[in-house]
């Protein structure tokens, strides 16, 4: 990448019923791999998971209050990083579990684990938001009673283009299409994935051709190839993101891609690793390289930073976030240094560049 960037600022997210106080953000340097500047940005309660708009302006977090949860919209101080709250738009029960935005700052989308919804927020020209222009439930169930007894929606983010809009659903076993108009969502169609698999989060590839799936409960990564034209996806593989031989417990957690295309990164929570697989960039198809220990616990989250040199993981249960380079040759991954205390971490997003 042509632009040179010594720092780049980083949001983590976190649950409050430890130590944490909300969100925190930190400074990585994009030459050694070395984090510092951690401090508190914002104080509020169980900011699990958060978005940042392109300009790098406003971030959009979960957010809970008191018996009510939603998302809340804060602007970005560019000289100290730290959050000031804008607005929120909350509602009873339990809060979402992840948010996403379009390029062009019209829209804030939530994804609601707890009532298995799916909502969209308007943005205002000052970075607010509008109260939810469009909620739709998902209905169904799955095969695990444990944790699939309704619909638990995961994941929600719009495809490449951002013509239609993706949600994963672990309590159903689907990938559920929308078409967004004018702030309404309207369902286009569905993909049936594994039974029991419970899918968590979806990345594209930059081609645009190829998404993957982490599931949460078979710790497998599906690869589909997604036409545009058609909206709609075929499934192309299932891949173990676990070693042959173990058999303890494992959740799947997050899933991200390689800015050049050519790596998928998976965290394995219970095994407490990032597992490698390189892409082949012509059928989609991906292939185990390696698994790296996370030097922590629980590695809910990861993120690969916009240079694409570096992958910071966060580890809810042991509170820590770790950096690794990133070898672009071969996709694996060293720890560069020792990592760096946050409590209750939960997810980590970098300033777009």
């Amino acid at each position: 990448m042509s632009k040179k960037v010594p720092k780049l600022t980083a949001y983590v997210g976190t649950y409050t019923n430890g130590k944490s106080e909300g969100i925190y953000s930190f400074s990585l340097d994009t030459t050694s791999g070395n984090i510092d500047e951690v401090k508190l940005a914002a104080k509020l309660e169980n900011p699990t998971y958060l978005s940042i708009n392109k300009n790098n302006q406003y971030l959009y977090s979960v957010i809970k209050v008191g018996e009510a949860g939603g998302v809340a919209a804060f602007s970005i101080n560019n000289l100290t990083k730290s959050l000031e709250l804008l607005n929120y738009q909350v509602s009873d029960g339990k809060p979402p579990c992840h948010v996403s935005l379009d390029s062009k700052n019209n829209y804030v989308f939530s994804a609601n684990y707890h009532k298995g919804n799916v909502e969209v927020f308007l943005i205002n020209k000052d970075g607010s938001i509008n109260a939810a222009s469009s909620t739709i439930t998902h209905e169904g169930s799955g095969p695990n009673k444990a944790r699939q007894e309704k619909a638990h929606v995961h994941y929600v983010d719009l495809t490449p283009d951002e013509k239609y809009l993706c949600t994963v659903d672990l309590g159903i076993d689907k990938l559920v299409i929308y078409k967004l108009n004018n702030g309404t969502l309207l369902k286009l169609n569905d993909l049936s994935l594994k039974p029991e698999s419970g899918p968590r989060h979806m990345d594209f590839h930059p081609n645009g051709r190829f998404a993957y799936i982490i599931t949460e409960l078979s710790s497998e990564v599906i690869a589909l190839e997604y036409s545009p034209s058609e909206c709609n996806f075929k499934e192309l593989q299932y891949i173990s993101t676990l070693p042959d031989r173990y058999n303890n417990e494992n959740l799947g957690g997050a899933i991200h891609i390689s800015p050049d295309g050519r790596y998928l990164y998976a965290s394995n929570r219970g095994h407490d690793s990032i597992a490698v697989f390189s892409i082949d960039n012509l059928s989609g198809k991906l292939k185990l390289i390696s698994h790296n220990s996370t030097e922590g616990l629980y590695p809910r989250d990861f993120s690969i930073d916009p240079t694409g040199k570096f992958l910071v993981v966060v580890n809810q249960n042991s509170n820590n976030i770790v950096p690794f380079l990133i070898d672009r040759t071969t996709g694996k991954l060293t720890q560069i240094n020792s990592s760096v205390f946050i409590p209750n971490p939960v997810c980590v997003k970098f300033f777009h560049i």
